[in-house]
């Protein structure tokens, strides 16, 4: 399975076109949060839509930035990955959207005990002996991709213990945009590609293992 992951949108599309290639050969389109800045359903549908130009099989977490309307927006369309999972060629997918508090003080954050709940929620009845692949908006604790510029670490400490227990494949995330690049937990492969608007995106190949695992598109 081909899958590419688009993060942190924002409603900022003037990149898309140059992922159109890989777009089109991919077996899953993953959106790890934040299509909009605090915008209505009708932004996220434009952002939905001008994926669907290339592949139609989509599916996606609502970032802190995306109010409910997205988030209502994005089950309705029945691409809403958020605290739930889908089995997909034999491979789980399991969604974590929205962020811990922060600063900017988003539309949809969430305290850290709630993101132990969700991720009970989103593994739910799923077999464990099933590959997983983990998305979420918000990385974990202690890794490349939730330094911010200061040098705090500012990823969830419940997603973390997840990943050190459930070892899924890998894990697709966004959130803090400085924090681009690929790290590890164990087994385990995190990835945030940078916003969108960088040119960045997540390009993985599993065949019941992670095969491959690469940011394209930055410069």
């Amino acid at each position: 399975m081909i899958i590419v992951s688009l993060a942190d949108i924002h409603s900022v599309l003037k990149n898309l076109d140059a992922l159109a290639s890989d777009l089109a050969v991919a077996d899953l389109v993953l959106l790890t949060g934040d299509l909009t800045m605090n915008d209505s359903a009708r932004h996220a549908a434009r952002i939905v839509d001008a994926v669907r130009q290339f592949n139609e099989r989509i599916l996606a977490v609502p970032g802190n930035w995306d109010p409910p309307a997205v988030a209502g927006y994005l089950t309705r369309e029945g691409l809403n990955l958020d605290r739930r999972h889908v089995v997909l060629d034999g491979l789980a997918f399991a969604g974590v959207g929205g962020s811990l508090p922060s600063p900017a003080r988003g539309v949809n954050e969430a305290p850290e005990a709630s993101f132990q709940h969700f991720l009970e929620e989103a593994t739910a009845g799923l077999d464990p002996q099933l590959p997983l692949v983990l998305v979420s908006h918000q990385p974990p604790k202690n890794t490349l991709n939730d330094r911010t510029w200061s040098g705090q670490h500012v990823g969830s400490v419940s997603l973390r213990a997840f990943i050190e227990t459930r070892q899924p494949l890998v894990c697709f995330a966004g959130h803090i945009h400085e924090a681009v690049g690929i790290d590890a937990i164990g087994p385990t492969k995190i990835v945030n590609p940078g916003p969108l608007w960088e040119g960045g995106y997540a390009y993985a190949e599993i065949n019941g293992r992670l095969e491959s695992l690469e940011i394209r598109g930055r410069q």
